[in-house]
Protein backbone atom coordinates (compact mmCIF):
# COMPACT_ATOMS: atom_id res chain seq x y z
CA UNK A 1 0.00 0.00 0.00
CA UNK A 2 1.08 2.75 -1.14
CA UNK A 3 1.88 6.10 1.39
CA UNK A 4 -0.22 9.00 0.15
CA UNK A 5 1.34 12.28 1.77
CA UNK A 6 0.85 15.74 0.78
CA UNK A 7 2.59 18.92 2.52
CA UNK A 8 0.58 21.50 3.64
CA UNK A 9 3.56 24.34 4.24
CA UNK A 10 6.83 23.62 5.40
CA UNK A 11 9.10 25.68 7.72
CA UNK A 12 12.59 26.65 6.57
CA UNK A 13 15.68 28.09 8.56
CA UNK A 14 14.14 31.63 7.66
CA UNK A 15 11.27 30.73 9.82
CA UNK A 16 13.87 30.88 12.94
CA UNK A 17 16.04 32.08 14.73
CA UNK A 18 19.21 29.95 15.67
CA UNK A 19 21.46 31.68 18.27
CA UNK A 20 24.54 29.59 19.77
CA UNK A 21 26.43 30.62 23.29
CA UNK A 22 28.70 29.31 25.05
CA UNK A 23 27.64 27.32 28.27
CA UNK A 24 28.62 27.63 31.78
CA UNK A 25 28.94 25.41 34.63
CA UNK A 26 29.71 21.45 34.48
CA UNK A 27 31.29 20.28 31.06
CA UNK A 28 34.89 21.52 31.25
CA UNK A 29 36.54 23.53 29.08
CA UNK A 30 35.19 22.51 25.85
CA UNK A 31 31.18 23.75 26.94
CA UNK A 32 32.79 26.84 28.90
CA UNK A 33 35.15 28.44 25.75
CA UNK A 34 32.96 27.47 22.70
CA UNK A 35 29.48 28.29 21.69
CA UNK A 36 28.24 25.05 21.80
CA UNK A 37 24.62 26.08 23.23
CA UNK A 38 21.60 26.72 21.08
CA UNK A 39 18.87 28.79 21.36
CA UNK A 40 16.21 28.87 18.96
CA UNK A 41 13.12 30.88 18.18
CA UNK A 42 10.41 30.68 16.20
CA UNK A 43 9.73 34.16 14.77
CA UNK A 44 5.57 33.69 13.78
CA UNK A 45 4.68 31.92 17.00
CA UNK A 46 7.29 33.43 18.95
CA UNK A 47 8.20 30.38 20.93
CA UNK A 48 11.59 29.79 22.14
CA UNK A 49 13.43 26.77 23.38
CA UNK A 50 17.73 26.77 24.65
CA UNK A 51 19.50 23.62 25.33
CA UNK A 52 22.68 23.69 26.98
CA UNK A 53 22.75 20.22 28.20
CA UNK A 54 25.30 18.30 25.85
CA UNK A 55 29.04 19.25 24.87
CA UNK A 56 28.30 18.83 21.27
CA UNK A 57 26.47 21.75 19.21
CA UNK A 58 24.73 19.29 17.05
CA UNK A 59 22.99 17.46 19.87
CA UNK A 60 22.02 20.72 21.48
CA UNK A 61 20.32 21.75 18.28
CA UNK A 62 18.64 18.59 17.93
CA UNK A 63 17.00 18.76 21.64
CA UNK A 64 16.35 22.66 21.61
CA UNK A 65 14.20 21.94 17.74
CA UNK A 66 12.28 18.79 19.60
CA UNK A 67 11.86 21.10 23.25
CA UNK A 68 10.15 24.07 20.47
CA UNK A 69 7.80 21.06 19.05
CA UNK A 70 6.69 20.26 22.62
CA UNK A 71 5.77 24.02 23.69
CA UNK A 72 2.08 24.69 23.97
CA UNK A 73 2.51 27.92 22.32
CA UNK A 74 4.05 26.19 18.93
CA UNK A 75 1.52 23.56 19.28
CA UNK A 76 -1.36 26.40 18.94
CA UNK A 77 0.20 28.26 16.33
CA UNK A 78 1.09 24.57 14.45
CA UNK A 79 -2.88 24.19 14.47
CA UNK A 80 -4.49 27.08 13.68
CA UNK A 81 -1.67 27.14 10.58
CA UNK A 82 -2.90 23.65 9.63
CA UNK A 83 -6.67 25.09 9.88
CA UNK A 84 -6.11 27.82 7.74
CA UNK A 85 -4.17 25.72 5.19
CA UNK A 86 -6.98 23.22 5.06
CA UNK A 87 -10.32 24.56 5.87
CA UNK A 88 -8.98 28.61 3.95
CA UNK A 89 -9.68 29.79 7.24
CA UNK A 90 -9.79 33.74 7.82
CA UNK A 91 -7.19 35.26 10.08
CA UNK A 92 -9.40 36.71 13.33
CA UNK A 93 -8.09 40.11 12.53
CA UNK A 94 -9.94 39.37 8.72
CA UNK A 95 -12.90 38.28 10.55
CA UNK A 96 -13.07 41.15 12.36
CA UNK A 97 -12.74 43.97 9.88
CA UNK A 98 -15.44 42.08 8.03
CA UNK A 99 -18.15 41.74 10.58
CA UNK A 100 -17.36 45.57 11.07
CA UNK A 101 -18.49 46.98 8.23
CA UNK A 102 -21.47 49.46 7.79
CA UNK A 103 -23.74 46.89 7.00
CA UNK A 104 -23.08 44.76 9.79
CA UNK A 105 -23.77 47.01 12.16
CA UNK A 106 -26.79 48.20 13.66
CA UNK A 107 -26.31 51.77 15.33
CA UNK A 108 -28.62 53.31 17.47
CA UNK A 109 -28.70 56.25 19.50
CA UNK A 110 -30.76 57.72 22.24
CA UNK A 111 -33.86 59.94 21.73
CA UNK A 112 -34.93 61.98 24.81
CA UNK A 113 -37.80 63.65 22.93
CA UNK A 114 -38.94 59.98 22.47
CA UNK A 115 -37.65 58.74 25.56
CA UNK A 116 -36.56 55.56 23.79
CA UNK A 117 -33.70 54.14 21.55
CA UNK A 118 -33.98 54.45 17.72
CA UNK A 119 -32.21 53.53 14.45
CA UNK A 120 -29.48 56.06 13.45
CA UNK A 121 -29.23 56.21 9.89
Amino acid sequence: MKNNKTKLFSLTSKDFIVESFSGSGAGGQHKNRHPNCIRIKHKESGTSAQCTKHRSLHQNKQEAFLNLTKDTKFKLWLNQKIGEVIHGQESIEEKVKDSMRLCNLKIEGFSVVKDKWEKIK
